[in-house]
């Protein structure tokens, strides 16, 4: 019997995905295990594996976006119908018609109007019902191109907003010429991936839905560069300040759990355990893998660890579970010479840390002018899960921690 082939949710925050290739044909064979195609989700780049044997009856979508459950492709025996499986909305209707005449004779009639999918739903409730009706692809290329619903006409059944409708509106209210809008010589119009519509986005998403406030501190880092110096003489591996920081920040929110929280809408969580995810830039977007349970872990466990994901996800050979589950986030700009910078809070964490560069100042330390190394660090954070007192213990902690790093091995 053939079966279909669909999108998968991928991460909890997918809502679609982007089929990039594919690696076999219809009328190929397959068997489990097999890549049938490449798909580019929100946080990676994946390859689709086939879960049964048969042959390739059909590809519902060569290149493009696919929205989470939409058909990808149906495998089953050579030869086989498989029609019926792609337009299932001719029965799901007759269901529904039958379940209305019935309704008030039979219980059964009422069950088996639950058989329509949701989309077949939306697309057969009644006139009255005030929801504006649009596909979840429609829905999810409106939201990425800042598209209020309630401003388009739907083609589809019964007005259903579909994907066209989308990609055709012209804002009425528009007074740019059409000379204005044309690019000048040199300019180059390039489509956005899965993973850059994502991160604007939840950035988008982050930055006017948590209230961010910012709480900058500066660090001497004097007795860090000393102890780095003189670990990296009998380490295996070279430490990095990154390091040290990850270490530093992983004590810190053990000991300052008000900042290792989630804001969850009608609820906050307080994460017993602590996943530090760590920005990483890669060629076209950014990615966080997490380094899970950071604060039980040695500085060259977390040496290895960073460095191997971070070469993975320049390489987009992370899985996915290595990029979720984090309860706070770096961000180090150190490496640019970047001296101060705030970021925008990753969800759900509820604060992020941004780390600028190391540099020699001239300083009081004790009294005396010296030159020093300084290091300034700004805390972001979501001030509907965290207050400004609980914000500055945190960094109050993290300060003393790389001032003496000899606590951290404690």
């Amino acid at each position: 019997m053939a079966s279909v082939i669909k999108m998968p949710r991928l991460s909890d925050t997918m809502s679609e995905g982007f089929i990039k290739g594919w690696n076999k044909k219809v009328g190929d064979k397959v068997k489990p295990g097999d890549v049938l195609a490449e798909v580019e989700t929100d946080k990676a780049t994946m390859d689709l594996e086939a879960f049964e044997e048969g042959t390739l009856l059909h590809i519902a979508v060569q290149q493009g976006p696919v929205p989470v459950d939409g058909i990808i492709a149906i495998v089953g025996q050579a030869n086989e119908e498989f029609q019926h499986l792609l337009n299932p909305k001719k029965n799901t209707s007759d269901l529904i018609i039958t379940a209305t005449k019935n309704q008030g004779s039979s219980s059964d009639a009422t069950n088996n109007s639950v058989l329509a999918t949701p989309s077949e739903h939306a697309s057969i409730a009644s006139t009255t019902d005030q929801r504006i009706k649009a596909s979840p692809l429609a829905k999810s290329i409106a939201r990425e191109m800042g598209i209020p619903l309630n401003q388009l006409t739907g083609s589809g059944d019964h007005g259903r907003i579909v994907k066209k409708d989308v990609e055709n509106f012209k804002p009425l209210t528009s007074t740019i010429s059409k000379n204005s809008a044309q690019f000048a010589i040199g300019d180059k119009e390039v489509e956005l991936s899965q993973m850059r519509k994502t991160i604007a986005r939840r950035l988008a998403e982050s930055k006017f839905t948590a209230p961010h406030f910012y709480l900058t501190t500066e660090v001497n880092m004097d007795s860090c560069v000393q102890a780095r110096n003189q670990l990296n003489e009998i380490s295996p591996v070279k430490i990095s300040y990154n390091d040290l920081i990850v270490k530093a920040c992983a004590l810190a929110l053990k000991s300052n759990p008000g900042v290792n929280v989630s804001w969850m809408g009608d609820k906050m969580v307080y994460h017993g355990d602590v996943h530090i995810g760590v920005a990483v830039a890669i060629e076209d977007g950014l990615v966080v893998p997490v380094v899970k349970h950071a604060d039980l872990k040695s500085l060259i466990s977390l040496k290895e660890e960073i460095g191997d994901k971070a070469t993975r996800a320049k390489e987009r050979k992370l899985n996915l579970d290595e990029m979720q589950g984090n309860t706070f986030t770096i961000s180090n700009l150190g490496m640019f010479d970047i001296e101060h910078f705030t970021a925008i809070i990753n969800p759900p964490d509820a604060c992020i840390l941004a780390v600028g560069s190391i540099q020699k100042k001239p300083a009081v330390v004790e009294d005396q002018l010296v030159i020093s190394h300084r290091m300034k660090m700004t805390l972001s954070c979501d001030h509907r899960a965290v207050d400004g007192a609980t914000g500055a213990k945190f960094l109050q902690s993290l300060k003393n921690l790389l001032e003496q790093p000899v606590s951290m091995l404690l």
